[in-house]
């Protein structure tokens, strides 16, 4: 290993920095940075399928419920599989700092192509904001490992924090841009551009206090040679040429793509891909044994992570859906800003509400763990984790039933799912997230980084399959619909519990193993 990558992963310099809340001053340019981002891409994947369903007066697209959450499922599940790329790319070729910074540029501009009033421009949009998300999302995450040493006790703190961070930004978003979407005299195309200012306050955080990162992720951490340079470089100009006609035959009517039965295949497809690199680097990584070990504990941390978002991940789909159309808004307090019901979106900002409220108490949680010596395996957090979020599910089976009866079902239900979501995701991103800065093998630390953000491409494509059964012309079937979630969720959570028994010791002998090497 260089002095180049040594430093970035144990920066001695920011070892006993401890200016932003007791963490190193890079945490705070990097929460920043997410903060806005979130903002953008929470406050625009909220109104998604809101739009794409809503009528043509009504300003949308009106699509069925079944394409439109595939189409949902589709997008946020390709923004973070452009995470393995993203990853690669900083790791071989640009650099964490750079990716993150011209991710944000992409991201941006899909925004303002978003806040266009057409329709045929509308995907291009997407596609744009899915390719600058696939180079900031993974990088960032990278880089707030990188602050800290490998015998650093405020990782975990430092990603509760930044987690914070993170649904602060989509709490002004939900608040902002589901507003815009409601309110009388504006629209999703207002929405949309609100959206992209978020994104460009963001960028110009992130540049003004690029220093406090102390140079860390500043240079790739295995450069590729000059000529590997050059074909990575035409791969990816390939690509972007490809992927360019592809959108044109399909938006000229050459080419055309049926998005729920292409969702079914891109679930094979993203899950394959999760294996084989996965596969790749344990098998042909030159891993010692006690990586390999360290990588096994990290499958399991992996596959909770998968389901935990086929589930959560129906927030923005039939949760939505129905807060829209079977949760009672109706409201005179928001008169005066020209709104008679609560916006759909808002209720989404429950579970960013509960997390800003929540997290100091959780990453407070982990310190006084760690000062008793109690440390549960990474899997059998995440395993927790999953189980307290189906039973949010629960909740939503109760409130179904309510709705199939003709009433509308009181907020309480929503809030009280979201509240029980967020207590799952507050056990099990954060940890999830620092699992991976520590049990991944140090060389391959962006790319690891990219195949776990894979793992929200592949809960986000079946959350999107499973959305496309909720038919708000049959809603009786919505609490059977419910309860297969809780079920399926609790089973696989209960044999990570199991599992993750045995892999705590794997957990302990790489931690000893990187605190030798530091």
């Amino acid at each position: 290993m260089n002095q180049t990558t040594e430093g970035a992963l144990s920066p001695d310099s920011n070892t006993m920095d401890t200016s932003f809340f007791g963490h190193p001053r890079g945490l705070k340019t990097l929460f920043f940075t997410e903060m806005w981002e979130r903002m953008s891409y929470y406050g625009m994947r909220g109104l998604l399928v809101l739009f794409l369903t809503a009528s043509i007066n009504e300003g949308g697209l009106a699509l069925t419920t079944a394409v439109a959450t595939a189409i949902y499922g589709l997008y946020t599940a390709s923004v973070y599989f452009m995470g393995l790329p993203g990853g690669w790319m900083a790791d071989r070729l640009i650099g964490s700092q750079r990716a993150v910074w011209y991710g944000g540029i992409i991201i941006m501009c899909g925004h303002i192509v978003l806040a266009i009033p057409n329709n045929q421009t509308f995907f291009i949009g997407l596609i744009l904001v899915v390719l600058g998300t696939g180079l900031l999302k993974p990088n960032i995450g990278a880089l707030v490992g990188q602050l800290y040493s490998a015998t650093d006790n405020r990782r975990d703190s430092g990603y509760a924090i930044y987690y914070m961070g993170i649904n602060i930004g989509s709490l002004i978003g939900y608040t902002v841009c589901g507003y815009f979407y409601e309110a009388e005299g504006f629209g999703a195309h207002w929405a949309f551009g609100a959206a992209a200012v978020g994104m460009g306050v963001g960028l110009i955080q992130f540049r003004k206090t690029v220093g406090a990162l102390n140079g860390v992720g500043a240079a790739p951490i295995q450069p590729l040679s000059d000529n590997g340079n050059k074909r990575s470089w035409a791969t990816i100009a390939a690509f972007i040429i490809g992927l360019a006609a592809v959108t044109l035959a399909t938006m000229t009517g050459l080419l055309k793509i049926n998005p729920v039965s292409l969702s079914q295949y891109v679930a094979v497809v993203f899950t394959a891909v999760f294996i084989i690199y996965f596969g790749a680097i344990y098998f042909g990584g030159n891993l010692n044994s006690v990586e390999k070990k360290g990588m096994l504990a990290l499958l399991l941390v992996c596959i909770a992570s998968a389901c935990f978002w086929s589930g959560f991940e129906q927030a923005g789909s039939t949760l939505n859906l129905f807060a829209r159309d079977y949760t009672d808004r109706a409201t005179d307090s928001l008169g005066l800003f020209g709104l008679t019901e609560i916006p759909t979106a808002w209720f989404q900002s429950a579970n960013s509400t509960f997390i800003i409220l929540l997290s100091p108490f959780f990453a407070a949680m982990w310190i006084k763990l760690g000062q008793r010596m109690v440390s549960p395996a990474y899997g059998i957090k995440c395993a927790i984790g999953l189980i307290i979020m189906a039973s949010g599910f629960i909740a939503m089976y109760y409130a179904a039933q309510i709705a199939a009866t003709g009433m509308k079902a009181a907020a309480f239900w929503l809030i009280l799912t979201y509240f029980l979501h967020t207590c799952g995701e507050l056990i099990i991103s954060p940890i999830a997230l620092s699992a991976v800065s520590k049990l991944s093998p140090k060389r391959y630390l962006g790319q690891m980084m990219g195949v776990f953000v894979l793992t929200y491409s592949i809960g986000n494509i079946i959350a999107g399959i499973f959305a496309g059964n909720f038919d708000p012309e049959n809603v009786s079937e919505m609490p059977g619909l419910y309860m297969q979630i809780v079920l399926f969720s609790v089973a696989i959570g209960a044999v990570i519990l199991l599992l993750s028994l045995f892999s705590k010791n794997w957990e302990t002998e790489v931690q000893q193993a990187n605190a030798q090497n530091s």
